[in-house]
């Protein structure tokens, strides 16, 4: 059975040790479970008994393409005017509770391991008709509009329907559950599940342009991040910009999962670079 891990909120306590996991570097970012507290939360325009934790949005010279919300919605909150930015693609992954959603006027109920994924510009409404919080990952790009590729549609699913699939030579120990065809370039951007069986192993440092939000939904592994192997554990978030070294080893005693953000399909952008004057 899948676990979600999502913040509980409060304070530490007075007598705690303020070091911690927590770190910023040029290359990446871990943000640990224990930083997701009261005193860190935000609200947004138009949402009702809503709180929410930040946990990446573009900076400069850093990850650029994405911002990823852990929202908290209470009973009877939620918003009839979600998204004020008509640019802005979502995908939303429950964690707790349910929300019913409603898209192009078309109801639905999400629980735990629910799925959606909302274009720019399209109509939905979200509201929490239940007894208990619920909570879900808010993950958004601003949609890079292609002539002559229409944007794809909304769809809602769950993570039970999603098949993983095993990664080369590896058993089942490293599998990847895909919710959109990766050959599909009307999408540009995948948030899929990847799961690791203990022993499971990523056996070389990724080094690409994809930038990652990485949120550890279960169980606990090390993780290279550049130069650096780093413990994580289920509530820990990293952050990764374009080519960071990056590898993973799960030790165990359980699975080690994770929700994964990465852009694709997509030209290099470059508006920023300044090539001086034509010549003639």
């Amino acid at each position: 059975m899948n676990r979600y891990y999502a913040p509980a909120g409060g304070l530490p306590a007075q007598t705690e040790l303020t070091t911690d996991r927590a770190t910023f570097t040029e290359a990446y970012a871990v943000l640990p479970r224990g930083t997701m507290t009261d005193i860190v939360t935000s609200a947004l325009p138009f949402w009702e008994k809503t709180r929410l934790w930040v946990i990446a949005r573009p900076l400069s010279g850093f990850a650029e393409t994405f911002s990823q919300y852990i929202v908290e919605v209470s009973p009877g909150g939620g918003s009839d005017h979600p998204e004020t930015d008509e640019r802005a693609e979502a995908v939303l992954f429950v964690v707790g509770g349910s929300v019913s959603l409603t898209v192009s006027g078309a109801p639905h109920t999400l629980g735990p391991g629910g799925y959606a994924f909302l274009p720019p510009g399209g109509a939905w409404t979200l509201h929490n008709t239940g007894d208990e919080v619920a909570q879900f990952h808010w993950i958004r790009k601003a949609y890079q509009h292609v002539p002559g590729i229409e944007p794809p549609e909304p769809f809602v699913t769950n993570e039970a329907e999603v098949v993983g699939e095993e990664m080369p030579d590896t058993k089942g120990a490293w599998t990847t559950q895909r919710f959109v065809d990766p050959l599909d370039v009307r999408h540009d951007m995948h948030v899929n599940i990847v799961s690791f069986e203990p022993g499971g192993v990523i056996p070389f440092p990724e080094t690409h342009v994809m930038e990652h939000g990485l949120y550890v939904l279960e169980g606990k592994a090390v993780y290279l991040l550049n130069n650096d192997w780093v413990e994580v554990q289920e509530g820990d978030f990293m952050w990764l910009r374009a080519f960071c070294p990056q590898a993973c080893y799960a030790g165990g005693p359980g699975r080690f999962r994770y929700l994964l953000y990465k852009d694709v399909n997509r030209h290099a952008n470059l508006s920023l670079v300044d090539f001086g004057p034509r010549a003639r």
